[in-house]
């Protein structure tokens, strides 16, 4: 994998909300209060449950088939125009871990530009850029104090998909994805697995959650953007979430570039 360094800075008077956990209760929530209810009232009083208990729990809980998702209805923006997939996508990726969601033009706007203002300049060779880098997507994220987010480049779907998963896991932070070969910016809200990411390290992503700004619209050229928070196989995935093509400003060609979190108890060594 490669990286590029995330950037930092944040905007005086913006601050990022504490999502509402609440409202994301789902099955591996309830699963575990059934589990916890088997457990005879000896292990749960005066301590909790033994060492022994306590790792046969993580042992079975690393077997157990495994699903994240922070999207809720209302999280979901389409883009306001062609150029502008990039501020859309910032703006779901706030909206997912906000106790509130803001799906105006004008913040939709405001991230859009704020990305372009990040973006490093386009090479002489190529046309001036109408939209945002992917660059300017990671720093614009910390700017405003959502990250750290990286730009990270796998050398195959199945790695994108793995660390995306366990980074999402880590860090309860969405994922950008760059697909359509660098054109076009998706958002990962969340995962189905063999197992949990948090509690063991063999696991294999079966479905990735995903959002695409662009929809109900579609492109002539690539599969047909899903309907908000679509769960896709790898093989769905993978017919828009492919390989950046070479010429994109020279950075991470030949590989499947995510906008990733962070988690700074694993943070990744930055080039």
């Amino acid at each position: 994998m490669a990286f590029l360094h995330p950037g930092a800075g944040v905007i005086p008077g913006l601050r990022r909300t504490r999502p509402d956990l609440r409202r994301r209760t789902g099955p591996c929530v309830l699963l575990l209060a059934l589990v916890l209810a088997l457990i005879p009232g000896s292990a749960l009083a005066g301590g909790g449950r033994s060492a022994g208990e306590e790792q046969a729990w993580q042992a079975w809980q690393a077997t157990q088939p495994y699903r994240f998702d922070l999207y809720r209805p209302g999280d979901f923006v389409s883009q306001a125009n062609p150029v502008q997939c990039v501020g859309a996508s910032m703006q779901m990726m706030i909206n997912l871990v906000s106790a509130r969601d803001d799906r105006s033009a004008a913040t939709q706007q405001r991230l859009w530009q704020l990305a372009r203002e990040l973006s490093p300049p386009s090479p002489p060779s190529r046309p001036a850029r109408r939209g945002a880098s992917v660059q300017g997507w990671a720093a614009a994220l910390n700017r405003l104090d959502q990250g750290p987010y990286a730009v990270v480049g796998y050398s195959s779907l199945d790695d994108a998909l793995y660390y995306a998963a366990r980074a999402l896991r880590r860090t309860g932070r969405p994922v950008g994805l760059l697909v359509w070969g660098g054109r076009h910016a998706w958002v990962m809200s969340g995962f189905r697995a063999t197992a949990d990411p948090a509690a063991t390290s063999n696991f294999r992503v079966t479905h990735a959650i995903v959002l695409d700004p662009l929809y109900p619209l579609r492109s002539t050229t690539w599969a047909p953007g899903p309907p908000p928070g679509s769960s896709l196989t790898p093989a769905e995935l993978g017919r828009s979430f492919v390989p950046r093509g070479r010429g994109w400003q020279g950075s991470l060609p030949d590989t499947w570039v995510v906008v990733e979190p962070i988690d700074v108890q694993f943070r990744p060594r930055m080039l």
